[in-house]
């Protein structure tokens, strides 16, 4: 295995490129969420004239992009930033993209250190789970446990959990913490334990890792942001494309492409039409484009949850 896909293996490689492949030849392609570079070295492989702008907010991830990339490093320039802030940090204020291409969530990677905190897999891992690092500063999942009150806890769990169990979660957080403080891992894993009285399940288990992460790193607010902000930085015809693993980010993605691609998005019954009156750009995707399960989900069963979405810019 090589060293960007121990890193994190890419996910739906071949129709990253395709739908990047017919952009227009001038500008840059951004990737947002560059991680380990496997997207973008596809790219760079794939599309002789292409030039990469990666992007992360993880120094780590840029470390080992540069390693993996270095073979094009005429072709390819780094930015350490948020996605959502990647366009003003390259100095990308007006349409010069000829794509950009966002790959949200975790990397197996930070899944993998232990010391990051995203997973579950060693209840001594701190709840750590900023993306950036100590170096981004900004809440950690414990202080997260430890500060919010009962009903706020109970609507991360719900909304970005999806946790069924939610409220009663939250009521023992709250419980626990009164008496011992939230630091590893394996605190949160004994609260859910006595909340499904029961061994867990590791989906059980990912959900509320995933509800915390999702938190702490502001990613439904930061994609919300992004999206627009990318939009203006295409040159025409320049194309999007979106990887979402969580079924509210696939929704955010989802409904604004749709939207972009309308003619009219007039609340109805106005009898003229007073928006801006023609599409933004059009749809490339009519439906979700997922792994395949004989191929590419066997190879990385971390695949399985991914949606991709793409959109054109209008001429």
């Amino acid at each position: 295995m090589s060293d960007d896909a121990s890193f994190h293996v890419p996910v739906l490689v071949d129709e990253v490129v395709e739908f990047l492949r017919d952009s227009p030849p001038e500008g840059e392609i951004m990737d947002g969420t560059v991680g380990g570079g496997g997207h973008a070295r596809a790219i760079l492989e794939r599309i002789p004239d292409s030039r990469i702008l990666a992007v992360d907010r993880d120094p780590e991830a840029l470390e080992r992009a540069r390693s993996t990339l270095e073979p094009w490093s005429g072709r390819v320039r780094f930015l350490q930033a948020r996605f959502d802030e990647a366009a003003r940090g390259a100095g990308v204020f007006g349409p010069s993209l000829r794509g950009a291409l966002l790959d949200l969530g975790v990397s197996s990677r930070q899944i993998d250190e232990d010391r990051r905190g995203f997973a579950f897999r060693s209840g001594e891992a701190p709840l750590d789970m900023r993306m950036g690092g100590e170096a981004e500063g900004g809440p950690t999942a414990a202080r997260i446990l430890n500060e919010w009150g009962q009903e706020e806890l109970a609507r991360l769990f719900r909304e970005y959990g999806e946790e069924p169990r939610a409220r009663q979660l939250a009521a023992e957080v709250v419980k626990r913490r009164a008496s011992q403080p939230f630091s590893r891992a394996q605190d949160l894993l004994n609260a859910m334990s006595v909340v499904h009285q029961r061994p867990l399940s590791a989906k059980e288990k990912a959900r509320v890792f995933q509800a915390l992460r999702i938190q702490v790193n502001d990613e439904m607010a930061a994609l919300e942001v992004a999206l627009p902000r990318l939009r203006k930085a295409l040159l025409p015809e320049g194309v999007l494309v979106i990887i979402a693993y969580h079924s509210l980010e696939d929704r955010i993605v989802k409904h604004t492409f749709r939207e972009w691609s309308r003619d009219c998005v007039c609340p109805p019954g106005l009898p003229i039409c007073a928006c801006r009156g023609e599409a933004l750009g059009e749809l490339l995707t009519r439906k979700v484009v997922r792994p395949s399960a004989t191929t590419e989900v066997e190879r990385n069963p971390r695949a399985r949850s991914a949606r991709l979405r793409a959109w054109r810019k209008a001429e």
